[in-house]
């Protein structure tokens, strides 16, 4: 069982995951959405994640990052461009309405990414604050 799914279970807050909560945002009111990440060894258990959430008929592709992630991680400014080219790719080349930049800390990438491109450009960890938050105000009991 998913930590996700037992840590939900344990209690009457809600527990939200921040790849989850960015796909389910993305795919939102039906929307068509690609994810753009520097990390190919995560490809297939993205890939896995979206079919579990049911998403996979609104799902563009995955475009990964050119170059080694680890140099990609220490020039913020390659990161960014390189980032860029990828999400410019689900747009262009694959029709995607919505990209998820794949991974945690890749969210301040996706926070400039976002001035760059008329599609919504959507970081993890920003996505799983806006979907908690809507979980506690539809929780009675919670402040």
């Amino acid at each position: 069982m998913r930590a996700l799914t037992l840590a939900s279970a344990r209690g009457p807050v809600p527990v939200v995951g921040i790849g989850e909560a960015a796909l389910l945002e993305a795919a939102a009111s039906g929307r068509s959405f690609g994810i753009a990440t520097t990390t190919p060894l995560l490809a297939g258990s993205i890939v896995e994640r979206v079919a579990a959430l049911g998403l996979s008929d609104r799902f563009t592709g995955l475009r990964l990052t050119e170059g080694d992630p680890e140099a990609l991680s220490a020039d913020p400014e390659s990161l960014r461009e390189s980032l860029a080219r990828a999400v410019e790719e689900c747009v262009v080349r694959d029709g995607a309405r919505a990209v998820v930049i794949g991974g945690g800390p890749l969210g301040e990438a996706a926070d400039s990414l976002r001035a760059r491109f008329e599609t919504p450009v959507i970081a993890p960890i920003p996505a799983a604050c806006r979907r908690l938050a809507r979980l506690l105000a539809a929780t009675p009991g919670t402040p």
